[in-house]
């Protein structure tokens, strides 16, 4: 089948939209500064998904980022000396994308490469299997940052790796290799970082002989016996304050001292 460019939802130029045989990859990310997203390239993300949602061709969508890496979460450089407000609302629509990633009928699947760290680890974790390359690290190092941990980000960990190893590592900020994150079901599968490719590509081969609708009733009976178990569903918006409103403004400003770019 011929490939399509489909970008009428996108209106960054960190998110790119292509259709072929019946899947949807989203290329996230310019290759720079790894691919840290700011607020319009959430928004752009979250239509972006909205519009695959209504796609009744698909089977599958692949979430990777631009120049082999995944990404390192939200750019930093846009809250500078930001008001507290604008941090907040940004984390807001960091949990929309979140949420309308979750929302997408068929299976998703996060392409790990170098790094998945803070939002990134969170988008990862917002598809339903993540497969990552051998020398790529994944985790949630936002604690240093004075950023708040929302509830709907705790979750989603949470629900991966249990409660205690959560905590333990939102407390320590560490970043995990792929294959530690694998044994403790932070990530699906890891393969060689020469296989990753190959692999992805056995993987939707493999969802492209599954009936569409068997693919999509499996993922709606996970999602349905989750929540009987987790109950109800994670909250649309941030509802606590995002940001220590004195060590946050603090840590950005001497974290990007040290990455000046």
């Amino acid at each position: 089948m011929t490939e399509v460019e489909n970008t009428p939802t996108a209106t960054s130029d960190s998110v790119d939209l292509r259709i072929q045989d019946r899947i949807a990859t989203i290329t996230i990310g310019t290759g720079l500064r790894f691919n840290a997203l700011g607020l319009i390239d959430w928004q752009a993300l979250e239509r972006t998904c909205v519009g695959l949602a209504a796609d009744e061709t698909l089977v599958g969508v692949v979430f990777r980022g631009r120049g082999g890496i995944f990404c390192a979460g939200s750019d930093l450089r846009e809250w500078d000396n930001s008001s507290a407000q604008d941090v907040d609302g940004t984390f807001a629509q960091m949990e929309r994308t979140l949420q309308a990633i979750e929302r997408l009928p068929v299976p998703t699947i996060a392409v790990i490469e170098t790094i998945a760290a803070g939002a990134g680890c969170q988008l990862a974790l917002a598809c339903d299997v993540q497969l990552a390359e051998e020398s790529a690290k994944v985790g949630m190092p936002v604690s240093r940052l004075g950023i708040l941990v929302p509830p709907a980000f705790a979750s989603r960990l949470a629900e991966r790796v249990g409660p205690s190893r959560a905590k333990d590592l939102l407390f320590s900020d560490r970043m995990l290799p792929s294959l530690r994150a694998a044994a403790i079901g932070l990530v699906s599968t890891v393969v060689p970082d020469e296989d990753l490719d190959k692999t992805l590509e056995e993987t939707l081969t493999g969802w492209n002989t599954v009936a569409a609708s068997s693919l999509r009733t499996a993922k709606a009976a996970v999602n349905s016996a989750l929540k009987q178990v987790t109950g109800p569903s994670r909250q649309t918006a941030v509802a606590l304050r995002a940001t220590d409103r004195v060590e946050f403004p603090k840590r950005i400003a001497a974290f990007l001292a040290r990455h000046k770019r």
